[in-house]
C-alpha cells in the first residue's frame, strides 16, 4: 500500500433514477470538504446497475447527467476523481479473485439481494446475487480507509471487511508480512441533513421512487418544486416543532428549510410559532428554488459541453486505474499469476 499518499474515500452511485434534494443535502454538500484531507474516488457504478435491465441509451444519458450534477453541486474534478466504473478494467478483474474468497452463506445472507429478487422476479440473475462482491472491489482496489456508507449499506461494508482481513491473512506470508488489502472503516459524515419524501416522511427520499410527488429533483423547475413542497404531508396538529417521531412531515420541513437556508430548526421553530403549515411550505419551497438555482445554472452549461464530460471522465478513469491496477499487480503476485 502507497503510505506517500492521503488517506482515499471512496462512493459510489447508480446511475439510475434521479438525483434529489435528498442526495444533494445528505450526502454530496458533505463530500465537498474532504479533499482538503483525503483522496476522494466518486464512481458511476454503471457496472451495478446492469443488474436491472436498463435502456442503454436512458443509462449513458444518465452517466453524463449524473456526472454533470456532480460538478454543478461543488465536487470540482481537478481536486476529486470522478470516473465511470466499467472505464476501469480491474473492477472487474478484481470481483472475479475475489469471488473465490467470498463464501455463499455470506452472501446469502445479504439482504439486498432479497429485496431487490422481490421487486424483479423475472429477472433474478447471478449478478444481482453476486453484486456484492463487486462492490468489495470497488473498495479494496483503492486502499480505502474510509467509505460513507448509509443504514443500507453496512452489511456489504461488513462483508468488504471480512473478505480483506480473510485475503490479508492467507497471503501475508507471501506480502512479505504485509497486508494485501487496507481494511476500511466506515465514515461518519458530518451531520447532514437527512431529507425523507414528501408523501411518506417516515421513509427517506429515493431517487427511484415511483410516485413523482415524494421527491424533489435537483433538475426540478421552480414551479414543480413549489408544487411538490406546498402539497407534502403534514399533520393535523398546526404547530410547527421538530418532532421527527410525533411529527414526521413538519420535521422533514424544518430540515430541508434548515439545510437549504442555513437557519438553525429552533430558530425556525420559533419564527413560524403561530403561523400555519401554509408559511412554513411556501418558505420551504423558496428556500428550495433558490438553493438550486445556481446547480441548475451550471449543470445546463455543462451538458451542452459533452466533450469537456467525455475529458473529464477519461482523466478521472487515468486516475482511477492508476492506483487500481498497482492494487491488482499485488493480488496477481501474492496468487502466483504470471506478470503481464
Amino acid at each position: 500500500m502507497n503510505s506517500v499518499q492521503r488517506p482515499v474515500v471512496l462512493s459510489g452511485i447508480q446511475p439510475s433514477g434521479r438525483l434529489t434534494i435528498g442526495n444533494y443535502l445528505g450526502a454530496i454538500k458533505n463530500w465537498l470538504p474532504l479533499h482538503e484531507q483525503y483522496d476522494c474516488y466518486y464512481m458511476l457504478v454503471d457496472l451495478h446497475a446492469i443488474t436491472v435491465r436498463q435502456d442503454p441509451k436512458v443509462l449513458r444519458e444518465r452517466c453524463y447527467e449524473f456526472l454533470a450534477l456532480y460538478i454543478a453541486c461543488g465536487l470540482d474534478p481537478a481536486k476529486n476523481v470522478l470516473f465511470v466504473q466499467s472505464h476501469v478494467p480491474a473492477h472487474a478483474r478484481l470481483s472475479w479473485v475475489l469471488n473465490c474468497y467470498t463464501q455463499m452463506g455470506e452472501l446469502n445472507r445479504m439482504t439486498q439481494f432479497k429485496d431487490k429478487s422481490a421487486k424483479h422476479v423475472d429477472n433474478i440473475n447471478a449478478g444481482l446475487f453476486d453484486y456484492p462482491v463487486l462492490m468489495v472491489a470497488d473498495i479494496l482496489l483503492y486502499d480505502t480507509a474510509q467509505v460513507p456508507v448509509g443504514d443500507d449499506q453496512k452489511q456489504h461494508l461488513e462483508l468488504t471487511r471480512d473478505v480483506a482481513i480473510r485475503f490479508n491473512n492467507i497471503y501475508l506470508e507471501q506480502n512479505g508480512g504485509q497486508p494485501v488489502f487496507q481494511v476500511p472503516e466506515p465514515m461518519i459524515p458530518p451531520v447532514g441533513a437527512r431529507i425523507m419524501g414528501l408523501q411518506e416522511p417516515t421513509a427517506k427520499m429515493s431517487k427511484s421512487d415511483d410516485a413523482e410527488t415524494n421527491s424533489v429533483y435537483l433538475l426540478d423547475t421552480p414551479d414543480v418544486i413549489t408544487r411538490k413542497i406546498k402539497r407534502a404531508v403534514t399533520d393535523m396538529d398546526g404547530s410547527i416543532r421538530y418532532a421527527p417521531a410525533e411529527k414526521p412531515g413538519v420535521s422533514n420541513l424544518l430540515s430541508i428549510l434548515s439545510a437549504t437556508s442555513g437557519e438553525s430548526i429552533a430558530a425556525l421553530e420559533a419564527r413560524f410559532a403561530g403561523q400555519g403549515y401554509g408559511a412554513l411550505k411556501s418558505a420551504t419551497a423558496e428556500a428550495v428554488v433558490e438553493c438550486l438555482k445556481p446547480v441548475q445554472a451550471r449543470y445546463n452549461e455543462l451538458r451542452e459541453d459533452r466533450a469537456g464530460l467525455q475529458r473529464v471522465l477519461k482523466d478521472g478513469a487515468e486516475r482511477a486505474s492508476q492506483r487500481a491496477d498497482a492494487t491488482l499487480k499485488r493480488v496477481h503476485d501474492v496468487l502466483g499469476f504470471i506478470p503481464q
